[in-house]
């Protein structure tokens, strides 16, 4: 089951300006889903639509199986959320901004020590939110999207700005929070090599449509499709000839004889060729594209 789920999605600021076009968005129940795209891909959009802060025009959106047009109260109750960036009153304590927020979630004052205890954020004391790093700043947000307990959390950017320590704080935090809550978390970022690590499911978007949808081993498939096989020997004029005469497409670059990613077998025969004629045989590798070098060219092309 989808825990989110759009279909024609578009959206447009104006008659010229197409900033989506037909998103159709599939986030599984459980799921960490990454919502991944250069800045002004459409993320941001997507997010708010689907939250309801900007009005949908075209396509439907449904949340927990449910349209959300038609039960938008009885779905937010549900969804936790942290938009572009922290929301915090800088004067008061950590505590003291959950307060405010317990008394519009109508929820029990014991949450408010639960979730600084899941945030990391229990010894703060007296320390107001405005002398917090940004770290700090991003879990306290955090804590606040999950006060009333949510079943959804809608996550934008949240380590933008982050130092290396800062990102790995909230990316184990993240991990904890859906391993042990089972709370579905989608969480949008620019940077594929940051969020890898604790996605489940990913989607690429740019220029306000999809390029992929899927999840982290159907990338991880594509990756290898896009690997090539290295050959290093002390000939590679004549291996490049050997290879091509099997039909494979090789070239010659950086003194190595390269060839596009194949089967197996073709590459035991293709080895026992060169050793048939004499071709002294140094390594054979393979060369893979990271998933950073995928995402980059999918979003390029």
């Amino acid at each position: 089951m989808y825990c989110i789920e759009t279909k024609n999605l578009s959206h447009r600021f104006s008659e010229k300006e197409v900033v989506l076009n037909n998103i159709e968005l599939q986030v599984p129940e459980g799921s960490i889903y990454g919502f991944l795209g250069p800045n002004g891909a459409g993320k941001t959009t997507t997010l708010k639509l689907i939250l309801g802060l900007l009005k949908k025009q075209e396509g439907s959106i449904s949340i927990f199986g449910k349209p959300f047009d038609k039960h938008r109260i009885e779905i937010l109750k549900q969804v936790g959320s942290l938009i572009e960036s922290p929301s915090l009153y800088t004067h008061l304590t950590a505590k003291e901004n959950l307060k405010i927020w317990q008394k519009v979630y109508q929820c029990p004052m014991s949450r408010i020590d639960e979730v600084l205890a899941i945030v990391g954020l229990s010894e703060t004391g007296k320390k107001k939110a405005g002398k917090f790093s940004l770290g700090m700043k991003q879990r306290l947000s955090i804590a606040i999207a999950l006060l009333h307990s949510p079943t959804l959390l809608i996550l934008d950017e949240p380590t933008n700005g982050l130092d290396p320590s800062g990102i790995l704080e909230i990316r184990e935090l993240l991990t904890k929070i859906n391993k042990e809550n089972g709370i579905t978390i989608i969480i949008s970022s620019h940077l594929l090599a940051e969020i890898e690590k604790m996605v489940t499911h990913i989607g690429i978007i740019n220029k306000g449509e999809i390029l992929f949808q899927g999840t982290l081993t159907e990338l991880h498939e594509q990756q290898t499709k896009t690997s090539s096989i290295v050959f290093e020997t002390n000939d590679n004029a004549q291996t490049n000839q050997i290879l091509q005469a099997k039909g494979l497409q090789s070239s010659i670059k950086n003194e190595q004889v390269i060839v596009p990613f194949t089967d197996r077998k073709v590459i035991a025969e293709s080895v026992a060729a060169l050793v048939h004629a004499n071709i002294e045989v140094y390594q054979v590798s393979t060369m893979k594209n990271d998933l950073e070098s995928i995402f980059i060219d999918l979003t390029k092309n």
